[in-house]
């Protein structure tokens, strides 16, 4: 499958959106037995050939969340005070989780490379989160995902190839 380029991706994503909305509610209400095991494989197949630096279209249009434990570990490879990092790069959104002030996200350089790498957050290291256990947890996020990530766009698409229901 061609990877969609960014330009088309929200607008495919936009046109698959209740088509897979559809199918993300059926897979809720019954799941396969063994959907994450399928699920690890199409994730795994998807980025033998994805580069995410070529891209880094989550870092260029979101934000993660930041836990404490990532807040407390990112500031200390700052040597920093966890107040210190929150002061000068987050603020609390309205669900009242910790994100970056600002996107694209303050840590990605020219070259599409995480200045954080080694210490990001749990959600940047997850992202796009296709290989989840009980993958149909999140579908929503997944939702949101396929218009940002063109790799989840993939996984989507040959997860309903491959997952009747």
């Amino acid at each position: 499958m061609l990877k969609p380029n960014l330009n088309e991706l929200g607008k495919l994503a936009k046109d698959k959106h209740i088509e897979n909305k559809k199918y993300f509610d059926k897979l809720k209400k019954k799941p396969p037995r063994d959907l994450d095991y399928v699920m690890q494989e199409i994730h795994d197949n998807e980025f033998k050939k994805t580069d995410c630096l070529k891209c880094a279209n989550c870092c260029k249009t979101t934000g993660p969340l930041f836990t404490f434990a990532d807040i407390e570990r990112i500031s200390k490879s700052f040597r920093q005070k966890p107040q210190q990092f929150i002061d000068q790069y987050l603020r609390i959104d309205e669900d009242k989780d910790y994100v970056l002030k600002s996107v694209p996200c303050t840590f990605l350089d020219a070259e599409n490379y995480c200045m954080i790498y080694d210490v990001r957050p749990k959600a940047c290291r997850e992202f796009p989160h296709t290989d989840r256990k009980k993958f149909q947890q999140i579908s929503n996020l997944t939702l949101r995902n396929v218009g940002i990530c063109p790799a989840a766009y993939n996984i989507v698409e040959e997860m309903k190839k491959r997952i009747k229901l």
